[in-house]
């Protein structure tokens, strides 16, 4: 079943603040929670359907991609942690991840504060490349910058030898708690940002951040085949983690150029070849390019119509990672001359002349229903 719009899912617009989505999650939530709605399916799945709808919205990222792909912005992990969709979310007993920054457990004593070795940010690179380079692939090299983990601190963003203190603020929790009627409000500490931890001794190099922006380049293999829009994901090239934590994944965001001679639809590839009048009438054998640098020849049989297409099989795009092609489509274009010399008009008036209703069945036809309907 299709997924409903987030917006709809919390009674909310797209033109919602921040705030008024947090209000909306908050009466689903209150609404339809487990502990107040036990064994009732229907309010379980309405619950869990409330707190995706608030992962996503809640975030502004996650949001900004939601706004411009919709659910497919998601597929396969975009905007998340790439590897687990929605329907891997836990919410047996309590509240999960994703609630922390509301309610503390209905049913227990929540966590004690965030993960302290928390993975790096993913980061995007926008890839324009040529239809041949989409062909053959090819090896690329890219630039940029990132962060990577501090060599001195190892990461952990205090001075070698020193320790990060709890925090003050909230004991160590990562979280601070106030009351609000039937709800116990848990945010993210202010003090520590959620780590539960300040430093006294901040790493000279990093300043306490853990991580330094460095430049980098790397070499990876575009592969044949690609098309516009093609998401090429590599594993642990982006922003370094904290205290620890894993790398986040390079994902490179392929584009296509727009070719002078070819148009590309998936697999295949489109063109179209202009012959003549002459051509087009008696039949002629002609080269054609293709997509390799090669040429093909085809056959344009005699009374070629205007607009008729000749398949050339396998000579498209490579399908990725598969050994077949995709098929070349060539429309014949009749150019009309437009400037006859007195010899060549001469000869075309002796041509009309021996016309008859034989040679141009398509005009023949089309006057007889004409006739019809003057006559109707």
């Amino acid at each position: 079943m299709a997924k409903r719009d987030y917006y709809d899912v919390l009674g909310t617009t797209k033109s919602a603040s921040s705030e008024e989505i947090k209000k909306a999650y908050r009466k689903s939530a209150f609404k339809y929670h487990p502990d107040k709605n036990k064994g009732n399916k229907e309010a379980e799945a309405k619950f869990k359907e409330a707190s995706e709808a608030y992962h996503i919205l809640s975030d502004k990222d996650r949001r900004s991609n939601y706004d411009q792909f919709g659910h497919a912005a998601f597929e396969g992990g975009a905007g998340q942690r790439p590897g687990g969709g929605f329907g891997n979310f836990d919410f047996s007993g309590s509240f999960s991840d994703i609630f922390e920054d509301f309610f503390e457990d209905f049913g227990g004593g929540g966590r004690r504060g965030r993960p302290s070795n928390l993975r790096g940010d993913d980061l995007r690179y926008d890839l324009t490349i040529s239809l041949e380079d989409a062909f053959h692939g090819k090896k690329q090299e890219i630039n940029f910058s990132a962060s990577d983990s501090c060599k001195r601190c190892s990461g952990q963003g205090a001075e070698p030898g020193s320790k990060p203190n709890a925090c003050s603020t909230c004991g160590g929790r990562g979280k601070v708690r106030t009351n609000q009627g039937f709800f116990t409000i848990q945010q993210t500490c202010p003090g520590c940002s959620g780590s539960g931890e300040q430093i006294s001794n901040p790493c000279t190099e990093c300043k306490g951040f853990g991580k330094t922006q460095a430049k980098r380049k790397i070499s990876t293999t575009i592969p044949k085949g690609v098309d516009d829009g093609t998401r090429i994901r590599l594993s642990g090239k982006g922003e370094a983690g904290i205290k620890g934590g894993g790398n986040g994944d390079l994902y490179i965001f392929v584009s296509i150029e727009s070719h002078n001679i070819f148009k590309r639809s998936g697999e295949n590839l489109f063109f179209e070849f202009p012959i003549s009048l002459a051509d087009a009438a008696l039949g002629v054998t002609v080269e054609v390019p293709t997509i390799d640098g090669g040429k093909a020849k085809v056959k344009i049989p005699a009374g070629t119509q205007n607009g008729k297409q000749f398949r050339l099989k396998g000579k498209g795009m490579p399908i990725m990672r598969n050994k077949n092609f995709g098929d070349l489509y060539i429309q014949a274009i009749t150019e009309v001359p437009v400037s006859l010399t007195r010899e060549q008009k001469k000869l075309l008036e002796e041509f009309k002349k021996l016309e008859d209703t034989k040679t141009n069945p398509i005009i023949k036809e089309f006057f007889e229903k004409a006739k019809k309907f003057w006559k109707s």
